[in-house]
């Protein structure tokens, strides 16, 4: 990974935010993405403590509207913005080109889950899940592909799913189908970049330990009990597979989904 340039979006926390963790250890440069700029400043203040000191490579970067802070050589700098814009994906792409040279790693992981019954789910609701969702990964793949066939050198897009794209769970209707849509944009999109040597995958995370699913004080023991290895993912454990698939051991990978669930899906309980 070294030198390569990624963009990775929802990334102030959780998945996101463990996968640029790895990115920047392997020697990647990233621009992070998250629509709360609190939270992505913090984010790349956290790395910088952790990685900074011992290698002086990560600094800060300053939100969408202001300039670029932090040496021409910072490995992370932040972009904060809504990224199902599609002016705001392009603004990325421009700036990570613009900052660092170049594109060949772009993860759309960012993603919005909004619970309702299907029988009075609103159109708001469902417009707004389907744009950051659907378009989101859509308008960014479209945006950074461009780039990666300006350069010639091929490139690695992958879109995080879910197992709700594969597994019916109820008051996520609408959720599922935006995942389920990912999966096959991945697939779509072989036969419309292969020709560059983009390779487009998907990974579809099951239970996992974030920030979020914190806040549930039974979230960790339900989800190990439900699980045949015994315990719900962790976010380290989806940024290890992102990693696989960006680099260049998975090559010769494309239009695939990696379910990373501990054998959930297999078997498929639901809670009690």
């Amino acid at each position: 990974m070294k030198d390569k340039v990624a963009i990775v979006t929802g990334a102030g926390q959780g998945i996101g935010f463990q996968i640029v963790r790895q990115l920047l250890a392997r020697g990647a440069r990233v621009l992070l993405n998250d629509s709360d700029a609190e939270l992505a400043r913090a984010a790349v203040e956290k790395l910088k403590a952790e990685l900074g000191a011992a290698d002086g490579q990560v600094a800060g970067g300053q939100v969408a509207d202001s300039p670029m802070a932090g040496s021409p050589s910072a490995s992370c700098i932040f972009l904060a913005g809504d990224a199902g814009d599609v002016g705001f994906i392009r603004e990325m792409v421009d700036t990570a080109v613009r900052v660092f040279g170049r594109l060949d790693i772009v993860v759309a992981n960012a993603g919005l889950t909004l619970f309702g019954d299907f029988l009075d789910y609103s159109p708001e609701a469902f417009t707004r899940v389907m744009q950051l969702n659907l378009g989101g990964s859509f308008f960014l793949a479209q945006a950074a592909a461009r780039q990666m066939k300006e350069q010639g050198e091929g490139g690695s897009i992958i879109f995080t799913s879910s197992v709700t794209g594969h597994q019916a769970h109820r008051q996520l209707t609408a959720y599922g189908m935006s995942k389920a849509g990912v999966e096959m944009l991945a697939r779509s999109l072989v036969v419309e970049l292969s020709p560059y040597r983009i390779t487009v995958n998907a990974v579809a995370p099951g239970a996992t330990l974030t920030e979020r699913t914190a806040g549930d004080a039974n979230y960790e023991r339900t989800w190990s009990a439900l699980t045949p290895l015994g315990r719900p993912a962790k976010a380290e454990d989806i940024a290890h597979a992102v990693l696989f698939l960006a680099g260049p051991e998975a090559r010769h990978i494309t239009g695939q989904t990696l379910i990373i669930d501990g054998g959930w899906s297999v078997v498929s309980p639901g809670p009690e």
